[in-house]
């Protein structure tokens, strides 16, 4: 059986997602589709707005055969290690093809993109540190040495937007995908509807970013507005979350908790956690004294050096007691952690489970990989935010199995 690969948060699953897998499965000729998702906490620095088995569920349901988690330590990172984790277990799962979502939507302006920067990297990496030095944020610096390195190119040449968030990922999955060796094509499917940070629907095709079904449903206090947006599998979870009477995940919710963690923790133990600038941990303290709601205490930590996602990483990891030491000792993916599967997939997963990559866990108890128990702890914490179900619930969920 053939497999292709996808790279989702899935927070939620809307019909522009449905469109990418649907895509995805015509152009590889795939017979399964294998999803590496995030867990309860984003790239973004944000909690899920449902828990991960809620939109792993979702996710086989809508198209996708098996699911396996990115763990927390590289869902939460920038977007190379990110995508160097993600890679790296498409890679281990068997999959021949991984296919991404871009702005772009022309795969030989990616490749091109990886030979122009792989080809001059010394320059490259010179230029990305002057412009750090200078001020600016790390993701600008990297746009600029990129723009300088651009010009160079004769005219007409057509190398990838890496202004755009989705080129920036896929970006940094076919680089991963390269530097690892792992042998499997590329493929990218053009994003259609709204932008990545849209709110509204798009005229022609009713697609929704998931931006902005989340702040519509935060919003109105319903999803009445959103449901011509999602798929079936979405509208049920929205309607299990809610009869259940759980709160959607937003930083709003969390405040709570993570305001007591930076008063506990102090500045001198702030500047500990991954992702924290050197000194930024004062700034940190001293907003959440003076700060209300998260908001406002994002208003007062924010600067032009870094950007609102490095700050909000740099928050994640201090609610869920990552520090430096912990996070760079966890440098590769350690094992394929099943979320859920479709028949197809477990028939798959069946015929592959001697040739995998790396370990295949079902059940969580079973392994004291330092990896998987940040991950414990990560969901631990995402549903003392959450409410309604209690710490160790991952240790006692079995994989999802859906029967076709």
């Amino acid at each position: 059986m053939k497999a292709a690969g996808v790279v989702v948060e899935y927070n939620p699953l809307h019909n522009g997602h449905i469109h990418h897998l649907n895509e995805t499965r015509a152009a590889s000729g795939a017979d399964v589709l294998i999803a590496v998702m995030s867990g309860n906490f984003l790239q973004r620095g944000e909690p899920a707005f449902m828990d991960k088995w809620t939109r792993a569920e979702a996710a086989l349901r809508s198209g996708a055969d098996l699911v396996f988690e990115l763990p927390y330590r590289f869902a939460t990172a920038q977007a190379s290690e990110f995508a160097e984790g993600a890679i790296t277990l498409l890679a281990a799962s068997g999959c021949s093809a991984f296919c991404f979502g871009s702005e772009e939507g022309d795969i030989k302006a990616f490749e091109r993109t990886a030979e122009l920067i792989t080809g001059n990297r010394s320059g490259y990496d010179a230029e990305v540190k002057r412009l750090v030095r200078s001020g600016i944020s790390y993701p600008a610096a990297l746009s600029g040495a990129y723009s300088s390195l651009s010009e160079k190119l004769p005219s007409g040449v057509r190398i990838a937007d890496l202004t755009k968030p989705n080129n920036i990922l896929g970006f940094h999955y076919v680089q991963a995908a390269r530097s690892l060796g792992t042998g499997m094509e590329a493929l990218t499917v053009k994003r259609t509807g709204t932008g990545h940070h849209d709110l509204g629907a798009d005229r022609t095709t009713g697609i929704m970013s998931a931006t902005g079904i989340r702040r519509s449903i935060l919003s109105e206090g319903n999803t009445g507005a959103v449901e011509a947006a999602v798929p079936s599998a979405t509208l049920a979870a929205f309607r299990n979350w809610k009869e259940s009477g759980r709160p959607f995940g937003s930083w709003e919710l969390f405040w709570p908790l993570l305001r007591y963690n930076i008063i506990r923790e102090g500045p001198d133990k702030l500047s500990h956690a991954a992702e924290m600038a050197e000194g930024f941990e004062n700034r940190v303290f001293r907003a959440t004294l003076e700060a209300g709601s998260f908001p406002a205490f994002m208003e007062r930590v924010k600067t032009k050096r870094y950007t609102w996602t490095r700050i909000q990483r740099s928050l994640t990891h201090i609610l869920c007691g990552m520090d430096w030491e912990e996070f760079r000792s966890l440098r590769n993916p350690s094992y394929l952690r099943l979320l859920g599967m479709t028949g197809t997939g477990r028939k798959y997963l069946g015929e592959r489970k001697k040739s995998l990559g790396l370990p295949l866990i079902t059940r969580a108890a079973a392994s004291g990989d330092p990896l998987l128990k940040a991950d414990i702890r990560a969901s631990d914490i995402y549903w003392l935010g959450i409410g309604g179900k209690p710490p160790g619930t991952d240790f006692r969920t079995p994989p999802i199995l859906i029967r076709e």
